[in-house]
């Protein structure tokens, strides 16, 4: 998840959040079969809870099926897991925990930046070091806020600065939109998981958003 010049942002490649539980093996399976269907620049793992050998081992056991696929392995927080688990970077939420977790994996690693709820967070972030900034997440209630204020605030990051923006996206009705704002990944969750087509046909479906944009521009 390299920086685009700030001059030419390239088109927008997709970013997927998965969560893992104790059937790692059976997740891999689908990653391995899933991710060369759709161009996935990067997988956000979330762990349920467990011990760190445990998260390790399950780590270990993804790791494979994702980076295999070209796309980078970045954990949802467990910085501290990152290098010792195989992953290429982490995804911290808060000011405090990415300065934390910047000397564990700078620089060799990914380091991204969420919960950002003012433009001076996402500024401090950037220039802290994070590879990226992430608008549009829910927050721990699951409150997001409004889609034109999410296309706002990546359209004011595209305009004034280099590092990449991700959007989180909870339809892939909004795909579009954060495209056009300007957002450099676009990061899927439920949207993939809970489509009753399918995550396949859903990937799909973001793909041809995408291609859509690209051809139309």
């Amino acid at each position: 998840m390299a920086s685009p010049s700030s001059s030419a942002r390239p088109v927008p490649r997709l970013y997927l959040a998965a969560h893992a539980g104790t059937e790692v093996a059976s997740l891999a399976e689908t990653l391995a079969g899933l991710l060369p269907s759709a161009d996935v620049a990067a997988v956000l793992m979330r762990f349920a809870p467990a011990d760190d050998r445990t998260l390790i081992s399950r780590i270990k056991a993804l790791a494979p099926a994702i980076q295999n696929a070209g796309a980078a392995f970045i954990l949802d927080s467990h910085s501290e897991l990152v290098a010792r688990g195989g992953a290429d970077g982490a995804h911290l939420i808060g000011l405090a925990a990415l300065t934390a977790a910047l000397p564990e994996l700078r620089p060799e690693r990914i380091a991204g930046a969420g919960g950002l709820h003012t433009r001076h967070d996402a500024m401090v972030a950037s220039e802290s070091g994070a590879d990226y900034v992430l608008f549009g997440e829910p927050d721990e209630t699951g409150q997001r806020p409004a889609v034109d204020a999410i296309a706002e605030r990546i359209g004011w990051w595209a305009e004034l600065f280099e590092p990449p923006c991700v959007a989180y996206a909870a339809t892939l009705a909004e795909l579009h939109t954060f495209a056009a704002a300007g957002a450099d990944f676009l990061l899927l969750d439920e949207a993939v998981w809970n489509d009753p087509r399918g995550p396949r046909a859903a990937l799909a479906e973001a793909s041809g958003i995408i291609a859509g944009m690209t051809h139309a521009s």
